[in-house]
């Protein structure tokens, strides 16, 4: 786990290092963050050349429950060129999205473009 627990703050994008890609929360406060992920049915379908979009799931958790062992950061790294959206409307949002299905796809809509159209209001991710 992260050294930077402490410096956690409502808001923050949360990038969690899993083996082979990060996996992107936000956190909402006293613990929680809200996250889009895999809805557990079936595998992820990911192959050269071909992409299919895969039901996902936003959820709310535990930080230590989705980090699990692996190591993370606060990462707001858009911050250098995007404002956040104020925190409170950030919160306010992401509650709105809890329990919703939608499709997941690494190109279009990922687990990052979800948490960054939160935090700033517009959707992207540096990971495609």
């Amino acid at each position: 786990m992260a050294h930077d627990r402490c410096y956690l703050e409502p808001g923050d994008l949360i990038e969690i290092f899993r083996p082979l890609y990060q996996h992107w929360a936000l956190y909402l406060g006293d613990g929680y963050v809200i996250h889009f992920t895999d809805t557990g049915e079936g595998s992820w379908s990911l192959s050269v050349g071909s992409v299919r979009a895969k039901k996902g799931i936003v959820k709310k958790e535990l930080l230590k429950d989705v980090v699990k062992d692996n190591v993370w950061r606060v990462n707001n790294k858009y911050d250098r060129s995007r404002t956040p959206l104020p925190v409170e409307e950030i919160i306010w949002c992401a509650e709105r999205w809890i329990g919703r299905e939608m499709l997941y796809n690494v190109f279009a809509y990922n687990c990052e473009h979800f948490v960054t159209e939160l935090r700033y209001g517009k959707k992207f991710s540096s990971q495609v």
